[in-house]
């Protein structure tokens, strides 16, 4: 039986090719590869990198959704019913729409996949497949197969799973409505392993809260230091009041850390339920013990709400300037489905875009669906400031903060702060940013039938 695994792009500018920026190695479908028998042909289409073809031969189609990929999904899952292929859909969007997917699919996995995913490929195989599978959320003892990436040219940087979920509940946060604002930990055996076996040495752990649980990352992290990795994280401010956890992390071979600071306002971070910031006395005070354990500090910075203008703005980029940080994304809010974010909007009345209220096939204002909707676009009414307003201050942050001089500035209090190792990274991560900015702003969520062949 053959199957076809596609992770699809989010879209593109007509007549321009995908913005080619950090394109890592998908892990999901590795870790399928490896739970699928040798009976089994599997081709796999990235679609970031390379054209899908929906008239190639196939049994069966597995596709993972995002949110901002959702369009597009849908419409290759079409094409590939239209050729007699069997549709299977999950990720993220999938689980948290399962009901929408299902009308673009044979099957919707809700949840992670490992442990019902020999069982659905039994049921295919069979031809029973059943129209909805539920994974549990923790881990299954696998490896992903790495000979699925073939040459494929991605970043020279391995992604390892060491944890699942998070336990904040912040309002907006799609990883949190997934996981009911729960944490897996992985085994740290299985998190060891995928390390040893990767062809690089560069890691990015994927943990969307890695010191969630704070014994099992010390685990993790003295166990790590004997390999002599680099890698990079994510994490909370709080940790910055945990100079033992910082050290041990500093050991194993943390360059950069992800830290969401998401706002500066107290009345923000209330209202979007971040209470691990909340708690902090002296955010700057967290900022400095982080860099003083020789961690580059990625922040990011959300806006669109109460008491979010145009100062909110300026008061992040102004912060991110003053500390230095190695790099920093200024994002508007998105109503994610499935999140309280969505449901507050939707029952306030203040979802819609620039071509009004759209509405999903099952009622709900779907502004993943839309087909005039483009990325950078803010699909809600803020009540501070104008949605197009807020779009260009977004991205007019992200340009000065980015601009020569900043550029300049913080590099050299990067290599002050780090390794060699870190340094070099910087500007590859950052000198792209400013015309990136730029390339994907305006790229519609979408189809793009006509690249595809008939």
């Amino acid at each position: 039986m053959r199957l076809t695994f596609v992770l699809p792009a989010i879209g593109k500018k007509p007549g321009q090719k995908y913005i080619g920026t950090w394109k890592m190695e998908p892990l999901t479908f590795a870790v399928l590869k490896s739970l699928t028998p040798d009976r089994f042909e599997v081709r796999f289409f990235d679609d970031r990198l390379e054209l899908v073809d929906p008239t190639l031969p196939t049994d069966a189609v597995l596709i993972s959704v995002e949110t901002y990929t959702a369009r597009r999904s849908y419409a290759l899952a079409r094409r590939f019913r239209e050729q007699g292929a069997r549709v299977i859909l999950g990720g993220y969007h999938a689980s948290l729409m399962p009901d929408e997917a299902g009308l673009h699919a044979d099957a919707v996995v809700v949840g992670n996949a490992e442990a019902i995913f020999p069982e659905l490929l039994e049921d295919l195989a069979g031809n029973r497949l059943q129209a909805r599978y539920q994974g549990p959320a923790g881990f299954g003892r696998v490896s992903p197969d790495l000979s699925l990436y073939g040459n494929r040219r991605y970043l020279p940087v391995s992604l390892v799973e060491t944890g699942r979920g998070c336990p904040q509940a912040c309002e907006f946060c799609a990883i949190s409505a997934c996981y009911r604002s729960r944490y897996h930990p992985r085994e740290v055996a299985g998190i060891l392993r995928d390390l040893k076996q990767s062809r690089y040495r560069r890691f990015f752990l994927v943990d969307d809260n890695l010191c969630a649980d704070r014994e099992h990352a010390l685990e993790l992290f003295r166990r790590m230091e004997p390999l002599g990795l680099q890698w990079a994280g994510q994490g909370t401010l709080a940790m910055g009041q945990d100079p033992e956890l910082l050290q041990a992390m500093k050991r194993s071979g943390c360059e950069i850390l992800l830290v969401g600071f998401e706002s500066l306002n107290q009345a923000n971070l209330r209202q979007m339920g971040k209470s691990v910031n909340l708690q902090l006395s002296d955010r700057d005070q967290m900022v400095r013990n982080l860099h003083a354990a020789g961690l580059n500090l990625y922040g990011t910075f959300v806006f669109g709400y109460d008491a979010d203008d145009l100062g909110t703005v300026r008061e992040a980029l102004d912060f991110a300037v003053r500390h230095g940080l190695y790099t920093a994304a200024f994002n508007h809010l998105l109503p994610f489905p499935g999140t309280r974010l969505h449901e507050r909007l939707l029952r306030e009345g203040r979802l819609g875009t620039r071509s009004g209220f759209p509405t999903g096939p099952l009622g709900s204002q779907a502004w993943w669906l839309d087909r005039s909707y483009r990325y950078g676009e803010v699909p809600f009414r803020p009540r501070g400031i104008e949605g197009p307003t807020l779009a260009r201050a977004c991205r007019d942050a992200r340009k000065e903060f980015n601009s020569p001089q900043n550029l300049l500035r913080r590099g050299a209090l990067a290599l002050k702060r780090g390794s060699l190792v870190a340094w070099p990274l910087f500007w590859a991560m950052n000198l792209p940013l400013g015309r990136e900015v730029d390339q994907k702003m305006d790229v519609p969520l979408g189809e793009n039938l006509d690249e595809w062949p008939k």
